[in-house]
């Protein structure tokens, strides 16, 4: 009876552990990771640009993919549209104003399994304004051996946000730039 007592009781100390074990962090290869975006200008033709991740993390749970939890953080001091006078206007106050909002953040409130991808619920903070945004998730893929030897994923993620509910260029009207903003991101993860 003794016996059977300490078995059970090793059991019982080794569940917590098990499930711990279940969950893993990864974080953004930041050299691998972006957010891109495309705009309509002037109702004629799409611009596009992108952003860096400057950090965050993945909680990645095995067992339960609905406990998983995403927070990453978005540089948007370094948008990159590929002309230096429109990334300049575009970080000024009128639009971005990254002298007081450098970055956005992106924080889940739920993660689903739906067909071949996944789909996450969370809030976007951007210019000091947070919204819901629906992701909808392709990934992850691999994980496989990266340098260092640690592992790594990826995952790829589509929304649709309108700048005007972040209060972006209030001033412009849709015909001269779009309200609508396809975000594409793309993390490189790697499991710690």
């Amino acid at each position: 009876m003794k016996r059977l007592a300490l078995i059970l009781g090793m059991l019982a100390m080794a569940t917590p552990m098990m499930a711990v074990a279940q969950t893993s962090t990864w974080v953004p290869d930041k050299a691998h990771s972006e957010v891109d975006f495309g705009i309509l200008h002037m109702s004629l033709s799409k611009v596009h640009g992108r952003f860096g991740i400057s950090g965050g993390q993945i909680q990645w749970n095995e067992a339960d993919i609905t406990k998983s939890t995403v927070n990453v953080t978005i540089d948007v001091a370094s948008v990159d549209t590929g002309v230096a006078a429109r990334d300049t206007d575009l970080k000024s106050g009128g639009m971005f104003d990254v002298a007081k909002f450098p970055t956005a953040t992106f924080v889940s409130t739920s993660v689903a399994k739906t067909g071949n991808g996944l789909t996450v619920n969370g809030n976007l903070t951007l210019h000091g304004v947070t919204k819901p945004v629906i992701l909808q998730v392709q990934g992850p893929t691999g994980p496989i051996p990266g340098m260092g030897g640690k592992l790594h994923a990826g995952f790829s993620a589509t929304t649709t946000i309108t700048r005007t509910a972040f209060d972006l260029g209030t001033q412009y009207p849709a015909a001269v730039v779009g309200d609508d903003v396809q975000l594409s991101i793309d993390l490189d993860v790697v499991k710690q």
